[in-house]
């Protein structure tokens, strides 16, 4: 029997019916937009499994909105015309909380609907979170480090391994409780119906699946990364000597950014104390790490093979959980680089009250966790406080270990012990 497991969106999908009048929940196939929004409504309009309601919306469109409120409108992008009803409505009605708009793929002609601005809000969702999925304690609350104050747990409950295993089934709700085997063979398909049906039917792009594939796999091995274009286009050339084309990278990345597949983290430009030159091109990363290391065919048992590869997606994992977090707060997820990489920092989280700044290390090594917390004391000196601001945390996360504050101000917060 189906049993919903709490979504940190739900908390902000409840404040959000309170102040507008309809909201579109957008997020990649099968992340539990649907569920979701089915917790707080009443009725439901299903336009990829109800032909009569495509139909309806042409013929008599006012039938759809005579039911009790809130009403989901599911897969909502197969019928872009609801999206102006729904906004009419919400100027008619004045009322909060109407209507939910869910979809995974932003719609071709979306530059020619009329603005939301006002009436129709946006929520973006994502797989789970570990805390969601219970392979996190929740003990550590990111508001609280960025808040300032110190957070302290117990040891982590998993160990690399285990770990390993989470990247590669990943966050998706109908996986939960299912075998790594279960979970890659699902992935494969998931992954096989993008490139077969999903991409094409967008209109966007030449039917291509092997170069799609070839796309999915070099960013597979991207993640984390700042990948230039060009090396994108020799990848997904093949074995041929000619790299695709600049207008193709582009399109293929497009098309994966549309179907919410794609997650990547813009550069912060902050205010340095220095003229240190930064890098302005985002680090790359899947909404969710199992479509990496699934666009590559590869196990937890070959990433314990390949501990350096593994590092990559274990920050995939930890950044797609920071994201998922901050949003509660308002904020979001960046990376910091300079110019020439001789410096970084995985990932910066802003919120309106402040920042923070966190590397990610998969391991409970003290020597390695020290590096990290130097590097993320030298990256705060190098910040202008008066234009900037201080950091509220400077936080190292690692796979194993226990939490707490170091006598340097640095936090050590294992994954699988953080939460919102």
């Amino acid at each position: 029997m189906f049993r919903y497991l709490p979504r940190v969106a739900d908390r902000e999908l409840k404040t959000r019916m309170s102040t507008i009048g309809a909201i579109l929940i957008d997020g990649p196939k099968g992340c539990g937009k649907t569920e979701t929004a089915m917790q707080v409504a009443r009725s439901s309009i299903w336009f990829d499994t109800d032909p009569n309601a495509a139909a309806m919306l042409s013929l008599n469109p006012e039938e759809l909105f005579n039911r009790e409120l809130p009403i989901v409108f599911d897969e909502w992008q197969r019928a872009p015309e609801i999206w102006d009803h729904v906004r009419r409505h919400v100027d008619d009605l004045q009322r909060k909380g109407l209507y939910l708009l869910t979809g995974s793929a932003t719609p071709a002609g979306a530059r020619e609907l009329h603005s939301g601005a006002g009436r129709i809000g946006t929520l973006h969702m994502r797989p789970m979170s570990l805390f969601e999925s219970g392979h996190s304690t929740g003990e550590v609350s990111l508001a609280a480090l960025l808040r300032g104050e110190t957070q302290r747990a117990s040891r982590s409950p998993l160990g690399v391994a285990e770990l390993l295993e989470r990247i590669v089934v990943g966050g998706w709700p109908a996986l939960v409780g299912e075998t790594e085997s279960t979970a890659r063979a699902w992935l494969a398909d998931y992954l096989d119906q993008i490139v077969e049906v999903d991409i094409p039917s967008l209109g966007t792009t030449r039917r291509a699946p092997a170069r799609l594939r070839r796309t999915l796999a070099s960013l597979g091995r991207s993640v984390g990364q700042s990948v230039k274009m060009s090396a994108l286009a020799a990848d997904i050339g093949g074995d041929t000597d000619r790299p695709a084309a600049k207008e193709t990278v582009t399109a293929y990345l497009d098309a994966l950014d549309r179907l919410k597949l794609t997650d990547n983290s813009a550069s912060w430009q902050p205010h340095m104390r220095s003229r240190t030159r930064l890098r302005e091109s985002p680090v790359r990363y899947f909404v969710d790490p199992s479509l990496g290391t699934a666009a590559l065919r590869i196990s937890s048992k070959g990433l314990l093979q390949d501990l350096e590869a593994a590092g990559f997606h274990f920050e995939a994992m930890a950044v797609r959980d920071l994201r998922i977090y901050s949003q509660l707060m308002g904020g979001s997820v960046y990376s910091w680089r300079e110019a020439h990489g001789r410096k970084e920092v995985d990932a910066v989280v802003e919120t309106p009250d402040g920042w923070g700044a966190f590397e990610v290390k998969l391991t409970g090594d003290p020597r390695i966790i020290d590096g990290a917390a130097a590097n993320l004391l030298a990256f705060a000196d190098e910040i202008d406080p008066k234009r900037t601001g201080a950091p509220a945390a400077l936080v190292v996360i690692t796979a194993t270990g226990a939490a707490g504050r170091r006598p340097d101000g640095v936090h050590v917060v294992p994954l699988t012990t953080l939460g919102p």
